[in-house]
């Protein structure tokens, strides 16, 4: 099997891998494991030494390797330089908190001393997806590596030279060698990993139906899963909510990265008294935004990640506006470009039933939801098997955060669109996953919560 590197902005191929076979694929776990009995050893100062290198390495490179992103799956550039910043974040993050967060904690019993240990489980199994192909990966590895555990990455078949260019970073900046690796596989390979011995846990971020049979598979041979799925996020937008304020914030939360983000935000559930000004309004700056070469500082959007994901999301809004729903502007893929675009999709009258509403949209396309009354808003809000963020804008932080309360999703964000952020945990809730990334709760995920229990020993 080959692993092809194809840009999406003129559909050429870069380059192409051959899949590591069977024999590399043993030796990189072996490696792994024998650097894990020596890196958990290691003292926390060392590993906060490499983080920090490690997101050095990261801001020297960063044009180098936000063109690299840009090229292999089509972010923006602007945005693609931003992923890397982040990810050196979040090594300096952890390389500064790691060792307060897994820090032993005295418990009062009846022992002369007991505790709780928070101790490394091994070898951790990274598959991650293409959208954003450093953050992923980097939001992952850096607390495992931090809590002295050691990492093999599965990354998705589109970004292969990503996944080669992370490996290097760590090595770049010092870590030992096999502590961090990366394996060229597709997913057949994959299913094999996830059973082998070697294998501790694993963490997969990417579709539900990738989560569903991960966590199958992890449940049968008994390891500890953290999934980070899919997503259709409302955008809620109450009777006193500011447009011309919103409306900006509303467009890059469903444009970021060409639409194609578990968190952007994909259903918006717009108060009537507003529902046809922001429609208007929106529509109209929707109209002016730039679609072309992502190497431009000045583009918005870029294209998807490949042809199939444009004809999915074609699919998905001719099949709404068959069953009602009017078109605003958008809905007709470019033909006079190369690459995989699609326009900003504006849709209106959207209602259950119809793709947009029922699916996850992975592109620019804005569903748009008139909501009657306050219990309509948390209905329609909550009437999704995805569960994993949600925006509710409001001149009222108090009514915000009373709608808010009322909303089934890992992430509430008020007056501001959903992101991650090192210092908060982040995850979903029903379909789009569980276990939590980042913060004190991200480094705790895996590791053994070891009890240790001490008392005198008396002839």
């Amino acid at each position: 099997m080959k692993l092809i590197s194809i840009n999406p902005t003129t559909g050429e191929k870069l380059e192409e891998f051959s899949e590591f076979s069977k024999q590399q694929i043993t030796e990189i776990l072996e490696k792994s494991q024998q650097a894990f009995h020596r890196w958990k050893n290691t003292k926390y100062s060392e590993r906060k030494i490499l983080l920090k290198k490690t997101a050095q390495t990261l801001r020297d490179n960063s044009n180098d390797y936000a063109k690299l992103i840009t090229m292999e799956m089509g972010k923006p550039i602007n945005q693609a330089v931003a992923e890397v910043e982040k990810c050196a974040w979040v090594c300096d993050y952890y390389a500064y908190h790691g060792e307060k967060y897994l820090a032993d904690e005295k418990i009062e019993t009846d022992a002369a001393h007991s505790m709780i240990r928070y101790a490394p489980v091994g070898t951790i199994l990274a598959i991650m997806p293409w959208n954003f192909p450093f953050w992923q990966v980097f939001r992952c590895a850096a607390p495992s590596l931090m809590a002295g555990n050691t990492m093999v990455l599965k990354h998705s078949s589109n970004v292969p030279q990503c996944s080669l260019a992370i490996e290097e970073i760590f090595a770049t900046a010092g870590f030992p060698f096999d502590v961090f690796q990366s394996m060229l596989i597709g997913a057949k390979a994959t299913h094999a990993l996830i059973a082998d011995k070697r294998i501790a846990a694993i963490s997969l971020t990417g579709s539900t139906n990738a989560g569903s049979y991960v966590a199958a598979q992890a449940g049968k041979h008994l390891k500890k899963v953290v999934l980070e799925l899919g997503g259709s996020d409302p955008f809620i937008v109450l009777n006193d909510a500011d447009l011309d304020f919103i409306i900006p914030k509303a467009i890059f939360a469903r444009i970021q990265n060409n639409g194609q983000s578990c968190i952007a935000a994909k259903r918006f559930i717009i108060s009537a008294d507003n529902y046809d000004k922001f429609c208007t309004k929106l529509t109209n700056q929707v109209k002016q935004l730039n679609i072309g070469d992502p190497m431009q500082s000045f583009t918005d959007i870029g294209p998807l990640i490949q042809k199939e994901a444009v004809q999915q999301l074609d699919n998905q809004v001719k099949q709404s506006l068959e069953k009602g729903a009017k078109l605003l502007c958008g809905g007709t893929p470019p033909q006079d470009i190369p690459g995989f675009f699609y326009p900003p999709t504006v849709v209106s009258d959207v209602t259950k039933g119809m793709r947009v509403y029922d699916q996850e949209t992975f592109g620019p396309v804005f569903a748009l939801i008139k909501a009657e009354t306050e219990q309509d808003i948390v209905a329609l809000a909550n009437d999704t098997p995805f569960g994993l963020g949600a925006s509710i804008w409001s001149a009222s932080k108090k009514y915000a955060q009373e709608i808010g309360n009322q909303i089934l999703a890992g992430n509430i964000f008020i007056n501001e669109i959903v992101k991650s952020d090192p210092r908060l945990p982040f995850g979903g809730i029903k379909e789009s996953g569980y276990g939590r990334e980042l913060s004190m709760q991200g480094i705790r995920e895996f590791v053994n919560i070891q009890t240790v229990y001490i008392n005198e020993h008396k002839k």
